[in-house]
């Protein structure tokens, strides 16, 4: 697991803020922390709750609501679900899902987060 922390901005349907984002490998969801995903958007609940094990052998956290929000790193916009987690000890998290999903690479030496500029493009077919 490696961390890299990079200021990001997020917007939702309610306001935004600027932020410093951790980019968590060893995260598999993007996570939020309730208050802020409050602020920030509109939450609805998952169809079922998700479960994650912590770093802390045995302890679990439980997921059951989500936001949709947009994310800005480096001048580019994204977007992706966080799920929502009360009490976070971090504001967000940026997991290993959405990184896939945008194609992120993590520059562990540098401590960069690598964006290919062309998935940031919308294609139409």
């Amino acid at each position: 697991m490696v961390i890299i922390v990079k200021k990001i901005k997020l917007a939702g349907s309610k306001g935004e803020k600027e932020l410093e984002g951790l980019f968590d490998s060893g995260f598999t969801y993007s996570c939020i922390e309730k208050g802020l995903a409050q602020k920030l958007g509109i939450i609805t609940p998952l169809s079922s709750p998700l479960s994650f094990e912590t770093a802390k052998e045995g302890e679990e956290i439980e997921a059951i609501e989500v936001v949709r929000l947009d994310f800005y790193l480096n001048g580019y916009r994204f977007s992706d679900e966080f799920m929502v987690i009360p009490d976070l000890s971090e504001e967000v998290i940026i997991g290993t899902t959405t990184m896939q999903k945008w194609r992120f690479k993590l520059d562990f030496e540098h401590e960069e987060v690598i964006i290919d500029p062309r998935v940031t493009k919308l294609r139409l077919l």
